[in-house]
């Protein structure tokens, strides 16, 4: 799909409705939500095999419009040559959306929002300064999903200490939305999560609109570079009996947009490096930072729904020059 063009926070400042629109629809393509309920279920589901089941969910109506952002893969403590501006990329980035014009009602980060480190002491520092960083967002609503950089070196322990638990669900302008864990116990969601999804699905109605907000693709795209769930296919199969389900995630660093049975897959952008597309290279690298390039191959999305076909926009993130030590 074509990249957006280059737009600073000062430009996106300066844009009015019609003109935010437009840009909104070069990007992409995708679907989202407006909150009834910021409370997410983490409930495991009953016990009891023979527990009479819940009552059908009331029929969804007619949804507001609202916008999220979703962000991904900020690796915040990575330090190397493919992203220079690595130490304040997390920063440009609050400020460029604190900038704009866009008033979304959350913001949803897909995971790897620190980057990988054994030392636990440093892990958890990483993620008490994230938290400070993301606290200056306008947008006041936030859900964090963990990342294998930030899960699996300790079973999501660190993660759930900073953010709470690593999974749940919420619903948000007749969507429910679904955050899931496919990180903490390796790449698998686990039976444990199975259940409790399946739990937490079971009183929908088919008509209603689900988002499941993961960080690794839920379907096989390159096994052989971890980009991949192996028990997404359960995931998508409990996803297929509604008419509109859609999953965002991140892990690959790149836009990619893939359709399995009935369920749509969109792969969002990193803030801090860009990986080459699935199996076009023999061994999966990040990309070499390019001075000249005008969005280093970074971005994020936005996700607007209007009441009917939603819109997805990949926006690109141009990091601002080096800065004076």
């Amino acid at each position: 799909m074509p990249n957006a063009p280059k737009t600073p926070p000062e430009q996106l400042a300066a844009l009015d409705r019609r003109e935010l629109l437009r840009l909104l629809t070069l990007g992409g393509i995708v679907s989202a939500a407006a909150l009834t309920s910021c409370a997410e279920n983490t409930t495991p589901p009953a016990a009891a095999p023979s527990a009479p089941p819940l009552p059908p969910a009331p029929r969804p109506t007619a949804r507001p419009d609202f916008l999220f952002l979703q962000l991904s893969d900020t690796h915040f403590g990575y330090e190397g040559p493919n992203n220079p501006e690595a130490a304040h990329t997390l920063k440009d980035a609050v400020a460029a959306i604190n900038a704009s014009p866009l008033e979304p009602d959350f913001v949803v980060f897909t995971g790897d929002l620190t980057h990988t480190t054994d030392d636990g002491s440093e892990r958890r520092r990483r993620m008490r300064e994230f938290s400070r960083i993301v606290a200056d967002l306008k947008v006041k609503t936030r859900y964090f999903l963990p990342g294998e950089h930030d899960a699996m070196p300790d079973q999501g322990a660190a993660f759930r200490e900073a953010f709470g638990e690593t999974h749940g669900s919420f619903e948000h302008g007749g969507i429910h939305f679904v955050r899931l864990d496919n990180v903490s116990a390796g790449p698998s969601v686990g039976e444990a999560q199975l259940d409790w999804l399946a739990h937490d699905l079971a009183p929908l109605p088919a008509e209603m609109p689900v988002v499941v907000l993961a960080h690794r693709p839920l379907f096989d795209l390159f096994p052989s570079w971890d980009w991949a769930t192996a028990d997404g296919a359960r995931v998508v199969e409990l996803l297929t009996r509604f008419s509109d389900a859609t999953v965002f995630y991140g892990h690959i660093h790149q836009e990619h947009h893939r359709t399995t049975a009935n369920v749509r897959h969109h792969a969002a952008r990193s803030l801090v490096f860009p990986l080459p597309a699935p199996g076009s290279v023999p061994k999966k690298a990040p990309l070499v930072w390019q001075p000249e390039s005008t969005d280093h191959g970074l971005g994020y999305r936005s996700v607007r729904e209007t009441g009917g076909e939603p819109a997805i926009s990949d926006l690109v993130f141009n990091p601002v020059p080096a800065r004076a030590t």
